[in-house]
Formats: C-alpha cells, structure tokens, sequence
C-alpha cells in the first residue's frame, strides 16, 4: 500500500522521488500575494474610487480643505483643466488643481474635526 503511494505521488509530480513538488514551493508565495491584495491594494483602491467621485462632485458653494491646509468655498470650476476657484477670504480668491482637495467639509463642520 505504502510503495502504491509513493508510485503514484511521483507519477503525479513528474519528479524524482527526492525532490519537492513546484507547487509546494508556490502555494505561499500565492497566498500571501492574495492576502496583501485583500489587507493592502483593494482598500486603497477603494479610497481612491470615492475620492474620485468626490472630486467629480464638487460644486460652486461647498467648503473644502486642500492638501496644504488651506480652507476655502469652491466659487468656480474649470473642468476642461481641473481648475478648482476657492475664496479663501473677502478679497482673496487662488486657483488649485481638482487633486489638490483632500476633502470635502460637511455643513457644520470644524477643523478640528478633520484630525
């Protein structure tokens, strides 16, 4: 029964008698690339996604925060360039790019809530 066994285990893996099967070898290799991609890249391209959709939503009138802490209301939208027109004060208005916006600040909320 035992000989049986290894007869067909060598068979089966093409393989001396010796030597490992390959995907002995692979099988955690694999699975820890599966596993990053689930702990790793899927979240981030999650994120990515709703930032995304963020950035496409944005209006004239919506508070926002830049990548650089500046707060502002967007009061213009160049799409053809992804130019985002914030007034930061009476008198003070920048261009920013759309991927300059970390994010977009609900009614009501403060700065501090942002941390």
């Amino acid at each position: 029964m035992l000989f049986l066994m290894q007869f067909l285990a060598m068979a089966g893996s093409g393989q001396q008698q010796g030597g490992g099967s390959a995907m002995g070898f692979f099988l955690p290799i694999i699975l820890i690339f599966v596993i990053m991609y689930f702990l790793m890249f899927r979240p981030q391209a999650k994120k990515q996604k709703e930032m995304r959709k963020m950035l496409d939503a944005l209006q004239k009138g919506d508070r926002v925060i830049t990548i650089g802490g500046i707060l502002g209301v967007v009061v213009g939208l160049r799409e053809k360039d992804n130019i985002v027109i914030l007034k930061v004060s009476d008198s003070v208005k920048i261009e920013i790019t759309k991927s300059a916006v970390a994010r977009k600040l609900v009614e009501g909320e403060s700065v501090a809530a942002t941390k």
